[in-house]
C-alpha cells in the first residue's frame, strides 16, 4: 500500500508538493474542479462543505481538460518526486445534463469520453467520480473534534431543493430561469448511471483508465430532495454489477461507508477488497451515523484504522491511501498540521504492518 495526499486545484504548486514529500507521501490524488473560486462557504485552507448556495460556479463548458494540460500537471508532480495516481471528479460544467438527463446529454457524454482518453494518454491510471445530482451538500463545520478542533459533520437531513441552473451542488447556469431542480425517482437515477457506464466504460478500457465511483457523501437516501445511489454499502455491488469490467472500480471512502446506517465497516472492506475492486482509498475517521455524525482525528473515531489496513493488506490491495479530510488544528497552518498528523499516523501504521509481516 502506498501513502498519498489529496490536493485541491489551488494547491497544485511546488510548496504543497514539497509538503507531501516531507510527510512521506509518494503519490497524489488531485482535483481539477475549483470548489473555492467563487464559493460563499468554502475557505482556502480547509475542506469544502458548501451551503444552500452550493460550492460556487462550475467551470467553462467549452474548455475540456486537454492532453497538454494533463501532461504538464503530471510532469510537474513527477519533477517533485511524486506520482499522480488519480484525478477526482468531473466538472459539473462538463456533465450536468448527464446527471440531469438534459438536452446536452449526448454531447456531454462525448466530452467525457474525450476527457477519459486524454487522461489515459497522459498516463494517469484512475479517474474518480461521484454520480450524484446533488453532490456533497448538507455538511456543517464546528469544533467537533478532540480539543475543540474544527471538523465537519452532519446534524440532520438536508432537503432544501437546489435552484435551477445547479447540478452537483455547483452553479452551471447563473442565468437560469427562477425555480428549482425537480426531484428524480431513484430508479431513474440508476438508469442514468447505466447510460453513463455503458458509454464510458468501453472508452476507459481502451484508454487504460479505471473509473472509480465514490459513495454518496453524506450517505442519506436523499439530499436536496434528490435520490442518492450509494448511500448503503450493498449499493456499491449494484453499481459494479451494472457494468462488469476491470475498469469499473471504487473510490473507496471509509468515512462515508462508516457513516452508513447498514453494514459492518470491516465486512464492507473485506467484501470489496476481496473482489479487487478498490481503486484507491479515502481514509478518515468518524463518530456516529448519517444524518448525525462528526468527523474526528484519524485515531479517535468509531473506525479501527489499523484493522482496516490489515484487511486491505490481506486481500492484496496495493494502491494508494489518502486522508481525504482531517480536523483543522489550532496553529498558524490548520490544514497543514491536520494533514501532517493524519499522514504521520498512516505512515507509521503502514510501516508497522509491513514490519509485522517480515517477522
Amino acid at each position: 500500500m502506498k501513502l498519498g495526499l489529496g490536493l485541491y486545484r489551488h494547491q497544485l504548486d511546488d510548496e504543497h508538493f514539497r509538503f507531501a514529500r516531507q510527510c512521506g507521501c509518494t503519490h497524489l490524488v488531485i482535483h481539477l474542479v475549483d470548489y473555492f473560486r467563487s464559493s460563499r462557504a468554502n475557505r482556502r485552507g480547509d475542506q469544502p462543505v458548501g451551503d444552500d448556495q452550493g460550492w460556487g460556479m462550475a467551470g467553462d463548458p467549452d474548455k475540456l481538460w486537454t492532453l497538454d494540460e494533463l501532461t504538464e500537471i503530471k510532469a510537474k508532480i513527477e519533477r517533485a518526486g511524486l506520482k499522480l495516481e488519480a484525478i477526482e471528479n468531473f466538472d459539473p460544467a462538463h456533465w450536468h445534463d448527464v446527471l440531469l438527463d438534459g438536452p446536452l446529454k449526448a454531447v456531454q457524454l462525448e466530452n467525457l469520453k474525450t476527457i477519459i482518453r486524454n487522461v489515459g494518454r497522459a498516463g494517469i491510471p484512475i479517474f474518480g467520480y461521484n454520480f450524484s445530482i446533488a453532490g456533497v451538500a448538507g455538511r456543517i463545520k464546528g469544533n467537533f473534534a478532540r480539543g475543540g478542533a474544527e471538523s465537519v459533520g452532519m446534524d440532520g437531513p438536508f432537503n432544501q431543493p437546489m435552484p435551477a441552473g445547479m447540478a452537483w451542488n455547483m452553479i452551471y447556469d447563473a442565468n437560469a430561469a427562477p425555480g428549482t431542480v425537480p426531484s428524480t425517482a431513484p430508479e431513474e437515477l440508476w438508469r442514468r448511471l447505466q447510460e453513463f457506464l455503458d458509454a464510458l466504460i468501453p472508452v476507459a478500457e481502451e484508454a487504460g483508465v479505471t473509473l472509480a465511483a465514490h459513495p454518496d457523501d453524506p450517505p442519506t437516501p436523499t439530499v436536496r430532495v434528490q435520490p442518492r445511489l450509494v448511500y448503503q454499502p450493498r449499493l456499491y455491488q449494484k453499481l459494479l454489477d451494472l457494468k462488469p469490467s476491470p475498469r469499473n472500480g471504487l473510490e473507496f471512502c471509509i468515512g462515508s461507508l462508516a457513516e452508513m446506517t447498514e453494514g459492518d465497516i470491516y465486512e464492507i472492506v473485506e467484501t470489496y477488497s476481496r473482489q479487487g475492486k478498490v481503486a484507491y482509498v479515502h481514509l478518515r475517521n468518524v463518530h456516529g451515523k448519517a444524518p448525525f455524525y462528526k468527523e474526528t482525528f484519524i485515531d479517535d473515531g468509531d473506525v479501527d484504522v489499523p484493522r482496516v489496513l490489515r484487511i486491505l493488506q490481506k486481500n492484496h490491495f496495493a494502491g494508494v491511501i489518502i486522508p481525504d479530510h482531517t480536523p483543522q488544528m489550532a496553529c498558524a497552518a490548520p490544514w497543514h498540521a491536520g494533514m501532517a498528523y493524519a499522514l504521520g499516523y498512516l505512515r507509521a501504521a503502514l510501516q508497522t504492518l509491513a514490519h509485522s509481516n517480515q517477522t
